[in-house]
């Protein structure tokens, strides 16, 4: 039982259109579900991904009219996304006249302060024809996430112990080959406070139901406090803390977006899973059109 990646990153946006617009015609992202928060429906949950949302490449973003994260330590403070050569990285500066450089990529940030990165790895996923950036340089998906923490030791001992991943090194954690989890040590900073610009949690891979059941008996044998079992419709989940308070999220691979929609036109109409459809016509009439 292993995990097999990073699954999704969920963040937070205050300005949904502006979101829509800037993730599919600023950074060519497929919008592959336009669905609800299922916890609060009157909260768009938005997701961007490769041409067949595969788990791995989705950046998600809830739709919480909130003013902007103050930042801080405890929390996610840059998202870093796949491309797949590393000539992409001088075309996207060029698109992205506001990045610098970094010792791996780029970093950047959207409208909104959502710190963000773009690096060359390899992980596959699929370009998506109606994207406005070239095949070849497109965004295939999450790369890595770098968590904030006032202390390494709580967090990489869950890491490893719990998660199973691989220490690798200057605070670089793995589940692969390549570091997916980076933990930046900032003793100095008070906790940030969640808002639009700010993460809300990260998800990992797990890549069935049979091992989906093992992680939550792993969980409780470790006494870590969690959620128990979630259906997402599109996805099992299960939640938990971190011991310096980051939410994390172990989601199954399946069932997948396709299981309302069919891959050609995923995300052109609001989806509901089937729990929520009766209430369908209330919950359109409270959400800000795309």
């Amino acid at each position: 039982m292993r995990l097999a990646g990073l699954h999704h990153l969920t963040a937070i946006s205050a300005d949904a259109p502006g979101n829509y617009r800037y993730y599919t015609q600023t950074l060519g992202m497929r919008l592959v579900k336009k669905t609800v928060n299922q916890d609060d429906v009157s909260a768009y949950h938005l997701f961007y991904a490769d041409a067949a949302a595969t788990p791995g490449s989705d950046l998600t973003f809830f739709d919480w009219r909130l003013p902007r994260e103050q930042r801080g330590s405890h929390s996610i403070v840059r998202t870093r996304l796949r491309v797949a050569r590393k000539d992409s990285l001088d075309w996207w500066a060029e698109r992205l006249p506001e990045a610098r450089r970094s010792h791996d990529g780029l970093e950047f940030e959207d409208p909104e302060g959502q710190r963000l990165g773009l690096v060359q790895a390899d992980g596959g996923g699929e370009p998506w024809e109606g994207s406005p950036v070239p095949a070849q340089h497109q965004i295939l998906g999450l790369a890595s996430v770098t968590l904030s923490v006032p202390r390494a030791e709580p967090t990489a001992r869950v890491l490893t112990e719990v998660m199973g991943l691989t220490h690798l090194g200057d605070q670089a954690y793995a589940m692969g080959d390549r570091p997916e989890i980076h933990l930046l040590v900032q003793p100095d900073l008070p906790p940030a406070r969640q808002g639009a610009g700010g993460v809300h949690h990260v998800a990992f891979r797990t890549p069935d139901q049979e091992q989906y059941q093992e992680w939550i008996a792993r969980l409780n044998h470790y006494g870590v406090a969690n959620s128990g079992a979630v259906d997402r419709f599109y996805f099992r989940s299960l939640y938990f803390r971190e011991p310096n308070g980051i939410l994390f999220e172990i989601a199954t691979d399946g069932p997948g977006f396709t299981a309302d929609e069919p891959l050609h036109s995923l995300g052109e109409k609001l989806a509901l899973p089937p729990f929520l459809e009766a209430r369908r016509a209330q919950i359109e009439a409270g959400l800000t059109p795309l």
